[in-house]
């Protein structure tokens, strides 16, 4: 099976081309296929299971998904961070991600587990493995099937597929640990508005300036046919290479797709700067409805993508030097209705879906080429003003852009480190 062989090559393949291995000299130990695939399945039943109630972030279920990926972090050998297992934050009931899903003051926690890194010179450069770990509750906003709220929606491929592989990745990677710090996050506030992921970005364990790269691991549990989306192909120029070179031992039918930006937690990560790489094999028709359930996860499949992954996480851990990041825009819708329906002018921000209330709409980012950039905002910035309209929230500011037309010129005013500044803008076309 191509899973086999891929599995025990890649501990020996990558220390021969890299040739900055620290592994000893007995070959690494590490699950067989038919153990991890086991394993996996062990991991997405509980957090798929009824009881959980479909780990809406803040719910009790939510908890108990925490406590157990806590429990299967240290199971693999990972260490808690100083704080311990657990990263809590408060989302005000004044943000907009709570505003549009109904909900009031939310309390989410991220669950991170530590692999030191095994080279003395470049454990202190870290790689983040993350997978969003909540779901959408009993239904309601965010479901796809309207009419089954109130029933479990159990997020079996979403997300609880790359939680089982974030696990099969530690379990994999405890025995030949790469030469830099692999820090592993299972995030919860995914499905509200990648809030879990913001926050870390926010207040990371290390620091973002040493922070390698990010994979992210989202909806990995339907491969078929071996096709594997990779997104963010294009956010670190050495990506490309490495992901070919793997790719002769694992024969996936891979499908790069360049951009980092996208409705995953690899996204917060990005607008910060880090190169990102996203694993998805792909949408199908139980997305986000209540029939996403375990039984119809792909096991094996899974282990594949996992295995990839952490010799993707692997390469980049031993590499002597750093990757070289680079600075793309989103890709933009292609004309026609849905391209600019709805939204107006095109300002090309980034928004800070977990600030409460801060007088404004503060941003976390700005797209690379967009108006706002070129205009002169940056990340931090709390827009308070859009030509005539004042800008109190998220919801203000989408309707100001509502009211002008590509090619308008506004002035934008902000409050940047609590000092007032104003921008002259050229707003822009959506998909133009």
């Amino acid at each position: 099976m191509t899973s086999l062989r891929f599995r025990h090559l890649v501990p020996f393949v990558l220390a021969a081309a890299l040739a900055c291995s620290t592994a000893s000299q007995t070959p690494p130990k590490v699950p067989s296929p038919e153990a991890a695939a086991k394993s996996a399945t062990a991991d997405v039943k509980v957090l798929a299971s009824d009881q959980l109630g479909g780990r809406l972030t803040g719910s009790a279920g939510a908890d108990s998904a925490a406590a157990y990926i806590a429990r299967r972090f240290a199971q693999s050998g990972l260490q808690a961070a100083p704080g311990g297992w657990f990263q809590n934050y408060t989302v005000p009931k004044e943000a907009p991600a709570v505003q549009q899903a109904g909900l009031g003051e939310i309390h989410g926690k991220n669950v991170i587990g530590i692999l030191p890194g095994s080279d003395p010179a470049l454990r202190n450069e870290t790689v983040v493995v993350g997978a969003h770990y909540d779901h959408l509750g009993l239904g309601g906003f965010g479901a796809l099937d309207p009419d089954s709220t109130g029933r479990v929606h159990n997020g079996a491929d979403d997300n609880a597929s790359g939680t089982a592989a974030l696990l099969t990745i530690a379990d994999q990677l405890r025995a030949a640990p790469p030469g830099r710090t692999v820090v592993f996050i299972a995030f919860s506030g995914e499905e509200l508005g990648l809030l879990g992921s913001d926050y870390y970005v926010k207040h990371p364990l290390y620091p973002l300036a040493s922070t390698e790269a990010m994979i992210n691991l989202d909806m990995v549990g339907r491969l078929r046919n071996d096709k594997l989306i990779v997104y963010g192909t294009g956010t670190a120029t050495e990506f490309t290479a490495l992901l070919d070179s793997l790719n002769w031992y694992a024969k996936f039918d891979l499908r790069p797709q360049p951009e980092g930006y996208g409705p995953s937690d690899q996204t917060s990560f990005y607008a910060a700067k880090v190169p990102v790489l996203h694993f998805f094999t792909d949408l199908h028709e139980d997305y986000h409805k209540s029939t996403d359930d375990w039984d119809k996860i792909n096991s094996p499949g899974l282990v594949r993508v996992a295995d990839f992954a952490a010799a993707m996480v692997t390469a980049i851990g031993n590499r002597p030097g750093r990757l070289t990041f680079v600075d793309m825009p989103p890709p933009q819708p292609k004309g026609g209705v849905a391209a600019t329906s709805g939204y107006g002018a095109y300002l090309g921000t980034i928004p800070d879906m977990a600030a409460g209330d801060v007088g404004g709409a503060r941003i976390t980012g700005v797209t690379k080429g967009s108006p706002s950039q070129l205009g002169g905002l940056q990340a931090g910035d709390i827009i308070t003003k859009i030509g005539d309209y004042d800008v109190p929230d998220l919801v203000g500011m989408t309707t100001a852009l509502r009211a002008y037309k590509p090619g308008d010129k506004v002035v934008i005013k902000v409050l940047r480190d609590g000092k007032p500044m104003s921008f002259d803008v050229t707003l822009g076309k959506r998909g133009g």
